[in-house]
C-alpha cells in the first residue's frame, strides 16, 4: 500500500514534506477502483454466501452483508481512519504510533477536498477506498457462522471486532505500525484482511458449534449456484481495484498487480477444477468458483511485488492446499466451517503471505527494493512469517474474547427452532421466494 504523504530534499539536506498537486489520472483511477472494490462486498459477497446457503436462510445473508456496510462506513470515518492513518502519535514522538495512529482525523477532521497524498489523489478518496477494504473484511467472517447466528449478536460482535481487530491491523501493516515498520509486505491485504478474517472466522465457527443437521460426509447443498457463480464474477471483477488500486496510482505497479491478479486467480480456478474432477469424478461450478475465490485470496499480498512466474505458482499451490483444508482437514477434524471462510480466506490468506516472501522479485519492486528467497533473500520470508504468526494469534485471541463476551451479554446462536425453520422469517420477517 503506497504512502499516504512524501518529502522533499533541500540543498542543505534537511526534509520538508511536499506539497502534492492534484493527479486527475491518479484520481480517476482510484475512484474506480474504490467503486470497483465495493461491488465485492454488495453484491459480490452477498450473492456468493448467499447462494451457498438454504434458501430459508439467503435473506439473513444478506442482511448482515448489508448491516455491515452501513455500520463499518460509519464506524471508518468516525475513528477507524484516524486510528488507523493518523499521525499525532507519530508526531508527538509516542511509542504508541506502534499501534495506533492517534486521533487526530476523528471524523475526518482537517481533511479537505484540496489534501491530497503522496500519488496526486485527494485524501478523501483514499479515505473511501480503505473503507472498501473495513467494509469487505468483516462480510468475508460471514461464511463460518451461516445459518445460526443472532442478528443482534451478530451486530454487536462485529462492530466491536471491527474497532478492535480490524483497525490496529490496518495501522500495523500500512499505517505506518510496526510490522510495516519491520518490513512485512501486504501490497493489498493478506494479513490486514484474509488472515484476519479467516482465522476470526475459524474460532468463530469453533465456539458457535455445529449446525444441527450437520453431518460430516453429507454436505448441504448450495440453494442457487447461479448465484455463486454471480458472486464469483463479482467478486473477481472488484478484486482489480482492490490489487491494482493499492498503490494507489495508475501505473506499471497497477498493472502488473492487474495481471497478476488475473493469472493467478484464472490458474487456481482450473486447478481446482481438475482436483474436482479427479476426487468426484465431475467439475463442478462451485468448486470452480472456490478455487477462482481462492486464488484472488493468495495473489492480494504479493500483486505489487511479484512477476508472472510468482502468479503461476501462487495460484497452482494454494488451491491445492485449501482443497486439501476443505475436503481432508475439516471432516476429519468434524468442524462446521459452513462456507468454507477458514479453508479458503484463512488457509489462502497465511499460503500467499508467506509465498510473498518467497517469490517477490526486484524486477517488479525495483533497485533496492523487496526480494523473496527464490532470488536469495531469506530474510523477507522470515519477515512474512512472523508477520502471518502475529496476524493468527492477534486475530485469534480477540476473537475469542469478544465471542465471550457477546455471548455472555446478549447470546450468539439462535434457538433450534429458528435454525430449523429459517433465519429469514424469524430474524427479518421475510422470505426470499414467494
Amino acid at each position: 500500500m503506497a504512502g499516504l504523504f512524501s518529502v522533499s530534499t533541500w540543498a542543505d539536506g534537511t526534509t520538508k514534506a511536499a506539497a502534492p498537486v492534484l493527479d486527475t489520472g491518479n484520481t480517476a483511477w482510484m475512484i474506480t477502483a474504490t467503486a470497483l472494490v465495493l461491488l465485492m462486498s454488495i453484491p459480490g459477497i452477498a450473492l456468493f454466501y448467499g447462494g451457498l446457503v438454504r434458501q430459508k436462510n439467503v435473506l439473513s445473508i444478506i442482511m448482515q452483508t448489508m448491516l455491515i456496510v452501513g455500520v463499518v462506513s460509519i464506524l471508518w470515518v468516525a475513528i477507524g481512519y484516524s486510528w488507523a492513518f493518523g499521525t499525532s502519535f507519530k508526531e508527538s514522538g509516542s511509542p504508541l504510533f506502534a499501534i495506533i495512529g492517534g486521533f487526530d482525523k476523528v471524523f475526518l477532521h482537517g481533511i479537505t477536498p484540496s489534501t491530497m497524498t503522496s500519488t496526486g489523489i485527494p485524501e478523501l478518496v483514499f479515505v473511501m477506498f480503505q473503507c472498501m477494504f473495513a467494509l469487505i473484511t468483516p462480510a468475508l467472517i460471514l461464511g463460518a457462522f451461516a445459518e445460526r447466528i443472532k442478528f443482534k449478536g451478530y451486530m454487536v460482535f462485529i462492530i466491536l471486532w471491527t474497532i478492535l481487530a480490524y483497525f490496529p491491523m490496518a495501522h500495523w501493516v500500512w499505517g505506518g505500525g510496526f510490522l510495516q515498520e519491520m518490513g512485512a509486505i501486504d501490497f493489498a491485504g493478506g494479513t490486514v484482511v484474509h488472515i484476519n478474517a479467516g482465522i476470526s472466522a475459524f474460532v468463530m465457527a469453533l465456539m458457535i458449534g455445529k449446525r444441527e443437521d450437520y453431518k460430516v460426509g453429507h454436505p448441504i447443498t448450495p440453494h442457487n449456484v447461479t448465484f455463486v457463480f454471480l458472486g464469483t464474477s463479482f467478486l473477481w471483477l472488484g478484486w482489480f481495484g482492490f490489487n491494482a488500486g493499492s498503490g494507489l496510482a495508475a501505473d506499471g505497479i497497477a498493472a502488473n498487480a492487474m495481471l497478476v491478479t488475473h493469472i493467478a486467480t484464472a490458474t487456481a480456478a482450473v486447478v481446482w477444477m481438475i482436483i474436482d474432477w479427479l476426487c468426484n469424478k465431475k467439475p463442478t461450478t462451485v468448486g470452480a468458483c472456490t478455487g477462482a475465490v481462492a486464488g484472488l485470496v493468495a495473489i492480494t499480498p504479493a500483486a505489487g511485488s511479484t512477476d508472472l512466474l510468482g502468479a503461476f505458482c501462487i495460484g497452482l499451490i494454494t488451491p491445492i492446499i485449501c482443497f486439501f483444508m476443505v475436503a481432508v482437514v475439516k471432516p476429519k477434524f468434524k468442524y462446521d466451517d459452513a462456507l468454507d471462510a477458514f479453508g479458503v480466506h484463512g488457509i489462502g490468506g497465511v499460503v500467499g503471505s508467506i509465498l510473498t516472501g518467497v517469490f517477490a522479485t526486484r524486477f517488479i519492486t525495483g533497485d533496492g527494493g523487496a526480494e523473496g528467497a527464490l532470488y536469495g533473500d531469506w530474510h523477507q520470508l522470515w519477515i512474512q512469517l512472523v508477520a502471518t504468526f502475529v496476524s493468527i494469534v492477534f486475530s485469534a485471541v480477540v476473537t475469542f474474547v469478544l465471542y465471550k463476551i457477546v455471548d455472555r451479554w446478549i447470546g450468539i446462536r439462535v434457538d433450534k427452532r429458528v435454525e430449523e425453520e429459517g433465519l429469514d422469517i424469524y430474524e427479518h420477517g421475510e422470505s426470499a421466494y414467494n
